[in-house]
Protein backbone atom coordinates (compact mmCIF):
# COMPACT_ATOMS: atom_id res chain seq x y z
CA UNK A 1 0.00 0.00 0.00
CA UNK A 2 1.15 3.53 -0.69
CA UNK A 3 2.17 5.59 2.34
CA UNK A 4 0.76 9.08 3.05
CA UNK A 5 3.89 11.00 2.02
CA UNK A 6 3.91 9.18 -1.30
CA UNK A 7 0.22 9.97 -1.84
CA UNK A 8 0.75 13.61 -0.93
CA UNK A 9 3.48 14.00 -3.54
CA UNK A 10 1.52 12.22 -6.27
CA UNK A 11 -2.11 13.33 -6.10
CA UNK A 12 -4.28 11.75 -8.79
CA UNK A 13 -7.12 13.36 -10.68
CA UNK A 14 -10.27 12.03 -8.93
CA UNK A 15 -11.59 10.82 -12.30
CA UNK A 16 -8.86 8.18 -12.31
CA UNK A 17 -10.15 6.85 -9.00
CA UNK A 18 -13.55 5.74 -10.30
CA UNK A 19 -14.29 2.02 -10.06
CA UNK A 20 -14.29 1.53 -13.84
CA UNK A 21 -10.90 3.23 -14.18
CA UNK A 22 -9.41 1.21 -11.32
CA UNK A 23 -10.75 -2.04 -12.74
CA UNK A 24 -9.33 -1.21 -16.16
CA UNK A 25 -5.94 -0.52 -14.56
CA UNK A 26 -6.05 -3.87 -12.75
CA UNK A 27 -6.95 -5.64 -16.00
CA UNK A 28 -4.09 -3.89 -17.78
CA UNK A 29 -1.71 -5.07 -15.05
CA UNK A 30 -3.03 -8.61 -15.38
CA UNK A 31 -2.68 -8.74 -19.18
CA UNK A 32 0.68 -6.96 -19.13
CA UNK A 33 2.06 -9.46 -16.61
CA UNK A 34 0.63 -12.39 -18.55
CA UNK A 35 2.19 -11.24 -21.81
CA UNK A 36 5.43 -10.09 -20.15
CA UNK A 37 6.00 -13.57 -18.70
CA UNK A 38 4.69 -15.65 -21.61
CA UNK A 39 7.89 -15.89 -23.68
CA UNK A 40 10.03 -16.44 -20.59
CA UNK A 41 7.66 -19.22 -19.49
CA UNK A 42 8.15 -20.96 -22.84
CA UNK A 43 11.94 -20.75 -22.55
CA UNK A 44 11.86 -21.96 -18.93
CA UNK A 45 9.74 -24.96 -19.90
CA UNK A 46 12.56 -26.13 -22.18
CA UNK A 47 14.73 -26.36 -19.05
CA UNK A 48 12.04 -27.95 -16.90
CA UNK A 49 11.80 -24.73 -14.90
CA UNK A 50 8.97 -22.40 -13.93
CA UNK A 51 8.47 -18.84 -12.78
CA UNK A 52 9.92 -19.53 -9.33
CA UNK A 53 13.19 -20.56 -10.99
CA UNK A 54 13.09 -17.42 -13.12
CA UNK A 55 12.67 -15.18 -10.09
CA UNK A 56 15.61 -16.82 -8.32
CA UNK A 57 17.82 -16.61 -11.43
CA UNK A 58 16.84 -12.98 -11.98
CA UNK A 59 17.47 -11.79 -8.43
CA UNK A 60 20.68 -13.78 -7.96
CA UNK A 61 21.92 -12.30 -11.25
CA UNK A 62 20.88 -8.80 -10.24
CA UNK A 63 22.44 -9.17 -6.77
CA UNK A 64 25.60 -11.31 -6.99
CA UNK A 65 26.48 -12.64 -3.54
CA UNK A 66 22.94 -12.28 -2.23
CA UNK A 67 22.31 -14.42 0.83
CA UNK A 68 19.54 -16.99 1.04
CA UNK A 69 17.93 -14.85 3.76
CA UNK A 70 17.96 -11.74 1.56
CA UNK A 71 16.48 -13.72 -1.32
CA UNK A 72 13.70 -14.97 0.95
CA UNK A 73 12.91 -11.35 1.89
CA UNK A 74 12.65 -10.32 -1.76
CA UNK A 75 10.63 -13.30 -2.96
CA UNK A 76 8.43 -13.56 0.15
CA UNK A 77 8.22 -17.34 -0.13
CA UNK A 78 8.82 -20.10 2.41
CA UNK A 79 12.26 -21.56 3.04
CA UNK A 80 10.88 -24.89 1.86
CA UNK A 81 9.78 -23.46 -1.50
CA UNK A 82 13.09 -21.68 -2.03
CA UNK A 83 15.05 -24.75 -0.97
CA UNK A 84 13.39 -26.89 -3.64
CA UNK A 85 13.91 -24.37 -6.45
CA UNK A 86 17.42 -23.38 -5.36
CA UNK A 87 18.41 -27.04 -5.01
CA UNK A 88 17.39 -27.70 -8.61
CA UNK A 89 19.27 -24.63 -9.87
CA UNK A 90 22.40 -25.63 -7.94
CA UNK A 91 22.21 -29.29 -9.04
CA UNK A 92 21.77 -28.22 -12.66
CA UNK A 93 24.75 -25.79 -12.37
CA UNK A 94 22.82 -22.54 -12.89
CA UNK A 95 23.58 -21.20 -9.41
CA UNK A 96 26.66 -21.60 -7.23
CA UNK A 97 26.69 -21.04 -3.48
CA UNK A 98 29.61 -20.08 -1.29
CA UNK A 99 29.86 -19.97 2.47
CA UNK A 100 30.18 -16.40 3.74
CA UNK A 101 33.69 -15.82 5.10
CA UNK A 102 32.47 -13.60 7.94
CA UNK A 103 29.57 -15.83 8.98
CA UNK A 104 29.85 -19.48 7.98
CA UNK A 105 26.12 -20.02 8.58
CA UNK A 106 25.29 -17.75 5.63
CA UNK A 107 25.41 -18.90 2.05
CA UNK A 108 26.03 -16.40 -0.73
CA UNK A 109 24.55 -17.10 -4.15
CA UNK A 110 26.00 -16.42 -7.59
CA UNK A 111 25.02 -17.33 -11.12
CA UNK A 112 27.35 -19.68 -12.93
CA UNK A 113 28.22 -18.89 -16.56
CA UNK A 114 25.37 -21.22 -17.55
CA UNK A 115 23.00 -19.38 -15.19
CA UNK A 116 24.14 -15.99 -16.48
CA UNK A 117 23.46 -17.13 -20.06
CA UNK A 118 19.91 -18.16 -19.16
CA UNK A 119 19.33 -14.99 -17.15
CA UNK A 120 20.54 -12.89 -20.09
CA UNK A 121 18.29 -14.76 -22.55
CA UNK A 122 15.22 -14.30 -20.35
CA UNK A 123 16.00 -10.70 -19.44
CA UNK A 124 16.87 -9.67 -23.01
CA UNK A 125 13.50 -10.92 -24.28
CA UNK A 126 11.60 -9.14 -21.54
CA UNK A 127 13.72 -6.00 -21.91
CA UNK A 128 12.83 -5.85 -25.60
CA UNK A 129 9.13 -5.89 -24.75
CA UNK A 130 9.53 -3.15 -22.12
CA UNK A 131 11.77 -1.05 -24.40
CA UNK A 132 9.18 -1.20 -27.19
CA UNK A 133 6.44 -0.03 -24.84
CA UNK A 134 8.70 2.72 -23.43
CA UNK A 135 9.57 3.97 -26.93
CA UNK A 136 5.91 4.07 -27.90
CA UNK A 137 4.85 5.86 -24.70
CA UNK A 138 7.60 8.48 -24.39
CA UNK A 139 9.69 9.70 -21.47
CA UNK A 140 6.92 11.45 -19.53
CA UNK A 141 4.65 8.40 -19.68
CA UNK A 142 7.54 6.13 -18.63
CA UNK A 143 8.16 8.27 -15.55
CA UNK A 144 4.44 8.22 -14.78
CA UNK A 145 4.43 4.43 -15.16
CA UNK A 146 7.32 4.12 -12.72
CA UNK A 147 5.55 6.43 -10.28
CA UNK A 148 2.41 4.28 -10.40
CA UNK A 149 4.39 1.05 -9.90
CA UNK A 150 6.29 2.56 -6.96
CA UNK A 151 2.93 3.49 -5.46
CA UNK A 152 1.71 -0.10 -5.76
CA UNK A 153 4.71 -1.86 -4.25
CA UNK A 154 5.57 -1.90 -0.53
CA UNK A 155 7.87 0.79 0.88
CA UNK A 156 10.73 -1.64 1.60
CA UNK A 157 10.70 -2.77 -2.01
CA UNK A 158 10.68 0.84 -3.28
CA UNK A 159 14.02 1.24 -1.56
CA UNK A 160 15.25 -2.00 -3.12
CA UNK A 161 14.46 -0.94 -6.71
CA UNK A 162 15.90 2.55 -6.33
CA UNK A 163 19.27 1.35 -7.64
CA UNK A 164 20.21 -0.26 -10.97
CA UNK A 165 20.99 -3.99 -11.04
CA UNK A 166 24.07 -5.51 -12.70
CA UNK A 167 24.04 -9.25 -13.50
CA UNK A 168 27.38 -11.06 -13.31
CA UNK A 169 28.57 -14.67 -13.32
CA UNK A 170 31.07 -16.57 -11.17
Amino acid sequence: MADSSFRAKHRANPLFLRDAELRQAMELLFFAYRDFTQEADTILTDYGFGRAHHRVIYFVGANPGITVSELLQILKITKQSLSRVLGELINDSFVHQRTDKADRRRRRLYLTAKGADLERLLTDRQSQRVAGAFRAAGAEAVEGFRTVLRGIINEEDRQRVARPARPTAV
